[in-house]
């Protein structure tokens, strides 16, 4: 009565606030931590003064900066073209697949894929990643998946509101006939002590975490819905070349008639255009020789490149691509590249594949879990290497094209399997946008595909398991969370019901059991990320 309620009404009003406004600014420190820390790298190209050529990251391009952009590389930012002529395809921004031609001088957008020869551009605008951000997560590339945790919650705030009103009334018809003082503040403390946004919270903040966590630990997640898709995972399917084989180590031999200066200068050049794994070590390997002009490059997925320099018809890929005249019957075929100049065929550089660090021990720490398949495009050439390193149910699928992974993802979801894809993001953007989760093996950050989930940062690539493993222990924490909410709010309505809980008392109560849900989950999320779940 009197000056104490309005004294106590500020008091209510004002421990209310404090609930709602700590809600908030948690939500946006997981929201700067989201965008800030969790974005996946990328790296452009950058051609120096001298003309060298250095991979750096897209914020540390600054205005005027020239860069160079590969057959099947999006272009980052805005920009000028200074090549002769480019044919992009907007179709990630648009939805439009038809190539644009931008000729010298024009003006290119961030988002356009470039198809064909190497092109050079001029940067107009630094730019934040963000904008490629958005375009990873647009809605064309999201999977129809069902979102398990957040029907729970939609279920259990469906039915909170109305049980809460009626249990509120119903204590108030009980108490109203024994002391109306009571009543009312059994009403008002039933109302202010139920917590929907403990229940609503849970998920949100934890996925929230554990996305953050990740970014920390270089896997890359679109989104809070991929967590949810890894749990469920029981098929993982890896390609080969530049996945489970690093592009950084392989031996290269050449085997074949010898090849002059003018020739190596041809082929280096071509393969400069290329982002294919092979054609990166390969470009890396060559001794460095001038720039010339290429007049035609296109390059068939799963075959190779056929160009044009100073009149010469240049293939690089595979034997049947360039029509090798050499059968290597007596033995085993090995990964190579064979080269074609105009009709003459010169001979092939072999690849001595070497596979990442910690490969054997973490196929072995999966298959106790998972059913493990290996896919690739190459020949069958190190099928006895790969029995050797790999679990023994391992299954090997040699020489498969791009559509025919892609298949081989939908046949084993036809047969009730959540699937995996782990790819290098080029030639298998079909079967990693196919899976129930596709990862991007990403070493060289400027391959970058909307179609993954994820994108893994080759150097923790050992550490598969441990990120599946924290995806399984997130439900964990979900599920315990739901419980403790759950517990407070059948706690916390019971003393009210009963006529013990004053309004002001469950006004401090409330923003508590909010802190204590985050508290709970951001002390498990990070508990479980450094506990050993391999």
């Amino acid at each position: 009565h009197g000056p104490g309620f309005f004294d106590s009404l500020a008091s209510l009003v004002f421990f209310m606030l404090l609930g709602k406004m700590f809600q908030i600014k948690t939500y946006s420190f997981l929201s700067f931590e989201r965008d800030f820390k969790s974005y996946f790298p990328i790296a452009v190209t950058r051609i120096n003064p001298d003309a060298t050529e250095e991979s750096v990251p897209i914020y540390d391009v600054l205005k005027g900066n020239r860069l160079l952009i590969r057959n099947q590389e999006l272009i980052p930012v805005d920009g000028i073209l200074i090549s002769e002529k480019a044919d992009i395809d907007y179709s990630f921004v648009t939805g439009e697949a038809v190539p644009i031609t931008k000729k010298s001088g024009d003006k290119v957008f961030a988002g356009g894929k470039q198809i064909g020869k190497v092109i050079e551009m001029e940067v107009l605008h630094s730019v934040s990643q963000s904008y490629l951000t958005q375009l990873w997560s647009n809605e064309v590339f999201q999977k129809k998946v069902q979102q398990k945790h957040k029907t729970i919650t939609d279920a259990i705030s469906r039915y909170f509101t109305p049980i809460l009103l009626l249990i509120a009334f119903a204590g108030f018809g009980y108490w109203i006939f024994i002391d109306a003082n009571t009543a009312f503040n059994v009403f008002t403390a039933v109302l202010i002590v139920a917590c929907p946004c403990a229940l609503a919270l849970t998920a949100p903040f934890t996925f929230g975490n554990i996305l953050r966590i990740m970014g920390k630990q270089k896997m890359y997640l679109k989104n809070a819905l991929v967590i949810e898709q890894l749990a469920k995972v029981d098929t993982i399917v890896f390609d080969k070349t530049g996945t489970i084989t690093t592009n950084k180590k392989s031996n290269i031999i050449y085997e074949g008639n010898t090849i002059s200066e003018e020739n190596l200068l041809l082929i280096k050049n071509v393969l400069r255009g290329s982002n294919h794994p092979l054609s990166r070590m390969l470009y890396d390997f060559l001794p460095e020789y001038k720039r010339i002009k290429i007049d035609d490059f296109q390059e068939i997925t799963g075959k190779g490149i056929l160009a044009v320099v100073e009149r010469n018809e240049i293939k690089i890929g595979s034997s049947a691509f360039v029509e090798s005249p050499v059968l290597e019957i007596s033995e085993i075929e090995k990964t190579a590249l064979h080269i074609k100049i105009d009709d003459q065929y010169f001979g092939k550089f072999v690849f001595q594949n070497q596979y990442r660090d910690g490969l054997e021990k973490l196929f072995n720490t999966l298959s106790k879990d998972y059913n493990i398949k290996v896919l690739s495009g190459d020949n069958d050439g190190e099928r006895a290497v790969l029995e050797e390193i790999l679990p023994k149910d391992t299954e090997l699928v040699f020489n498969q094209k791009p559509e025919q992974k892609l298949e081989f993802i939908k046949n084993l979801q036809s047969e009730g399997r959540n699937v995996m894809m782990v790819g290098d993001g080029l030639n298998d953007a079909g079967a990693l946008a196919q899976s129930n989760v596709g990862i991007s093996v990403s070493e060289n950050v400027n391959v970058f595909s909307p179609a993954c989930d994820a994108i893994l940062d080759a150097s923790v690539f050992s550490k598969i398991n441990y990120f599946l493993k924290l995806s399984h222990k997130s439900i964990l924490i979900i599920k315990m969370s739901f419980t403790l909410s759950l517990l407070y709010n059948v706690v916390g309505l019971a003393f009210a019901v009963t006529g013990n809980l004053n309004p002001l008392v469950a006004a401090i109560i409330m923003p508590l059991s909010t802190i204590t849900i985050v508290s709970f989950v951001t002390i498990m999320s990070n508990y479980f990320s450094k506990s050993n779940l391999e």
